[in-house]
């Protein structure tokens, strides 16, 4: 499978900073492809990123997917100490009132639940925490969130109930959709007792319910890991404290900018 993104650069753009792809149970990117790509390394994490100086005034990349039965990578349950991951003590004392009698996966669950009900699905211009230096306790209201937002929040409340817990991102393609997406997207896995689980709250949310199940596609369709984890550094571009890396971005100046109405496509390749 490939999965093709393109996109016009921004004017001020001088290099653009893309996911070189993960190992995952259920899949793995070996290799992705677009000129002038150099190789770098995320320094939190190690993992692999490329660097690529642009020529015209478009850029064309191809991540390339294959079968994988490789575990997820350790690295992604690391907790690192970040405004993005760091949590507030009341929402250790929140989160310790949830499911308090619930061990494993039925914790998790009622974790899940719990976060969910605190959300509606959304794109708010202001994120519940930014500007904060730890995730906060949301408390008895509902905030509105973005992928992004949930499993921020979701992250930091299964990692303060004790649960191991790492934070994916790449590409969701809506069975609906007919084999294109608008941008990226980000998902959870747990790992409990060495066993791993995927968790969706947003598709969840847009599919009406807050019965938050297991699952890698809750929502029916294609989903393919680039990346993971949060508080990203790349000392190669100059750039460091970058939330997450879902798609690729450019770089001016030292700061990140999303590209404006990417066209991402998946392509069935024909193997001999």
């Amino acid at each position: 499978m490939d999965v093709t993104y393109s996109a016009r650069l921004p004017e001020t753009a001088q290099e653009v900073l893309i996911p070189g792809g993960i190992d995952t149970p259920h899949g793995r990117c070996v290799a992705v492809e677009a000129p002038g790509l150099t190789e770098i390394r995320e320094a939190t994490t190690g993992q692999r990123a490329f660097r690529m100086a642009p020529v015209g005034d478009d850029v064309a990349i191809t991540f390339r997917f294959g079968p994988s039965t490789s575990p997820y990578p350790d690295a992604m349950f690391a907790p690192r100490a970040s405004q993005f991951t760091r949590f507030a003590e009341e929402l250790v004392a929140e989160i310790g009132a949830v499911g308090s009698t619930l061990t494993g996966t039925d914790r998790a669950r009622a974790v899940a639940c719990h976060v969910a009900e605190r959300f509606t699905y959304g794109h708010p211009e202001t994120a519940f925490n930014d500007g904060l230096d730890t995730i906060p306790a949301l408390g008895c209201g509902v905030t509105e969130g973005s992928c992004v937002d949930i499993n921020t929040y979701f992250i930091a409340a299964l990692r303060a109930a004790g649960i191991e817990a790492g934070y994916i991102t790449g590409y969701f393609f809506p069975q609906e959709n007919g084999g294109t997406c608008k941008d990226g997207h980000c998902w959870v896995v747990t790992r409990i007792g060495g066993a791993t689980l995927e968790w969706d709250i947003a598709h969840h949310l847009k599919l009406g319910t807050r019965d938050i199940r297991p699952g890698l596609n809750p929502k029916p369709g294609r989903r393919f890991a680039c990346f993971h984890s949060m508080g990203l550094d790349f000392p190669d571009l100059g750039i460091g404290g970058i939330k997450a890396l879902i798609e690729p971005v450019a770089i001016a100046n030292g700061r990140v900018i999303r590209f404006d109405a990417p066209e991402i496509r998946l392509h069935e390749v024909a193997t001999a």
